[in-house]
Formats: structure tokens, sequence, C-alpha cells
């Protein structure tokens, strides 16, 4: 896994954790934390995929 693809999945991982903590809290700033994790989630998904077609690339 590319390092930048798990610097995303760990910024995903706090981005939901911020978002139960604030509308555990009553907070509706936990929408932003919803967007920046579904942000993340998807720059996790493109590094990876991106990676894996790159290693398939220089295999064939």
């Amino acid at each position: 896994m590319p390092r930048i693809a798990l610097y995303a999945l760990v910024v995903c991982v706090l981005a939901v954790v911020a978002a139960v903590v604030s509308f555990a809290q009553g907070s509706l700033l936990g929408i932003v934390w919803v967007l920046v994790a579904g942000l993340s989630s998807n720059m996790t998904w493109f590094y990876i995929r991106r990676h894996r077609l790159a290693v398939a690339a220089d295999a064939g």
C-alpha cells in the first residue's frame, strides 16, 4: 500500500471518529467531518487503485 493511501486511510478513520463524537455531543459540525471522511475515503481508494494498476502494468 502506498504511503499516501495509508495517510488518507488514517485521516478517514480519524474523521469518522470526530464525526461520531461531534454528533454525540449534539453538534452539527459532524456534517463537516462526514464530508472529510468521504473525501479521504475516495482518496484512499484512488491511490490504492492507481498503485495496483501501476504494479499490473509493470508485471505485464
